[in-house]
């Protein structure tokens, strides 16, 4: 990144420092560090003007990079979440190739540690909350306080709860989980004795410690599920360098929970660290949020809470209603770049295609009412064309079998006036066609 000449001002400080006559050395120490203040405070400015003013291009998009450069503007990256991307001193990367090593954009579906990933994500939104509703100091208005100290705080363009003491929130569902089932939600601890629990009741410490079946517990040494007295654990730990990013780092890592029956599979970044097959989670209306030895200084974050409920094999579902939406395949911010975590439901969606060699599917993108209706349809087109595009490459089939379309924001499943209905709007949808 290039950065400009110190000002006048600052051309100034160190000027004196240069001719004042043999002052003491306090003195010289004083101006010195002046001067270094005065530099710093310039290479911030320069920083936050660009971020104000300069394009911000996803990593995957040249078509963003060029025009920009024809322009003459400025460009800095995001990555799939929007998020800039920045150096090892937090300033915004200018260039493109560092931005894309720095941001792992290079990942495709199936590749490397996804290639044995297995987590899809339920259909059916039953809550999602990522506190844009909520001011930042609040406590979040859709969850239930039962103890500690939390606040929503912001980070990037993204917002976490923080717990800065050992604490429980409570979140109300609006229905009671139904036997398939998935959590979804960014989780960071920093403490070295942290540890962040999903439960079925209050946790940890206050009037009730005690809470039926398993728990979800990510702590900074290991992750997995955790029984209540005899049963199955699972905890998986972690090596140095996952550490150092977790914990020292403070970077929130996705952490994702699918039960089926007594069968749950819970994940942690790219990472499978259990694998149960009679866990217990009894199903209530409620889940629980615990957290343990939090502070100011070593905090525990939150980030967007996703509840969805499973669904049927994919092709029964095909096959008795004709039509099928799916929230597993999962695309960049503003890009029809499909990340990696979507292989679990393309290889079901190729393998489908495989094993029924007569069936023929439109490939149909749909987006929520956010933004401009022009760009939803052109985006919502590109990304049914980039998923048919994967099924012919990676799978071999025949694109005679497959059509797309986009529909942007004109066909809603839901209501775009709540959290839950804008997941359910971003889409894609499979709809058999005639001739199978």
């Amino acid at each position: 990144m290039r950065f400009k000449t110190l000002t006048a001002p600052a051309l100034l400080i160190a000027g004196i420092v240069l001719t004042i006559p043999a002052p003491a050395d306090a003195q010289l120490r004083r101006l010195g560090e002046a001067a270094k203040r005065a530099a710093e405070s310039e290479a911030e400015a320069i920083v936050d003007q660009l971020i104000r003013n300069a394009i911000r291009c996803a990593v995957d998009d040249p078509a963003c990079l060029e025009n920009a450069q024809q322009n003459g503007e400025d460009v800095i990256f995001v990555d799939d979440e929007g998020e800039i991307i920045v150096d090892e001193e937090g300033n915004p990367i200018t260039d493109r190739d560092q931005a894309v090593a720095a941001s792992g954009g290079g990942d495709r579906p199936g590749e490397g540690l996804w290639a044995n990933y297995d987590f899809v994500t339920g259909d059916r939104i039953i809550f999602y909350d990522d506190f844009t509703n909520d001011r930042v100091g609040n406590f979040p208005r859709r969850f239930e306080f039962i103890q500690g100290t939390w606040e929503i705080v912001e980070s990037g363009q993204k917002r976490y709860l923080r717990a800065t003491s050992e604490g429980v929130v409570k979140i109300p569902l609006p229905e009671e989980l139904p036997a398939r089932f998935t959590v979804e939600f960014d989780v960071n601890t920093t403490h070295g004795n942290s540890s962040v629990h999903l439960t079925t009741g209050p946790a940890i410490h206050g009037p009730d410690r005690s809470y039926q079946g398993s728990a979800a517990v990510v702590r900074t040494t290991d992750a997995g599920i955790r029984p209540v007295g005899a049963g199955p654990e699972s905890m998986t730990p972690y090596g140095e360098e996952f550490l150092r990013e977790f914990r020292n780092e403070r970077t929130p890592k996705p952490l994702r929970f699918m039960a089926d029956g007594d069968y749950v599979k819970m994940y942690l970044d790219e990472h499978r660290v259990a694998n149960v097959p009679n866990a217990v989670f009894p199903r209530t209306d409620a889940l629980y949020i615990a957290v343990s030895w939090a502070y100011p200084d070593n905090p525990a974050l939150i980030g967007p809470v996703r509840i969805a409920a499973g669904g049927a094999d994919l092709y029964d579902r095909l096959s008795t209603d004709g039509r099928v939406a799916t929230q597993g395949i999962l695309f960049a911010v503003n890009s029809d770049r499909i990340r990696p975590e979507s292989t679990p439901t393309l290889d079901e969606i190729g393998r489908m295609l495989e094993e029924h060699p007569d069936l023929r599917i439109s490939i149909e993108g749909h987006t929520d009412s956010d933004g401009d209706d022009a760009y939803n349809l052109d985006l919502s087109e590109r990304r049914a064309a980039a998923v048919a595009r994967f099924l012919v490459d990676e799978y071999g089939i025949d694109d005679a079998r497959l059509e797309t379309a986009g529909f942007g924001e004109a066909m809603p499943a839901a209501d775009n006036a709540t959290p839950e209905g804008k997941q359910q709007n971003r889409r894609v949808e499979l709809v058999r066609l005639a001739g199978d």
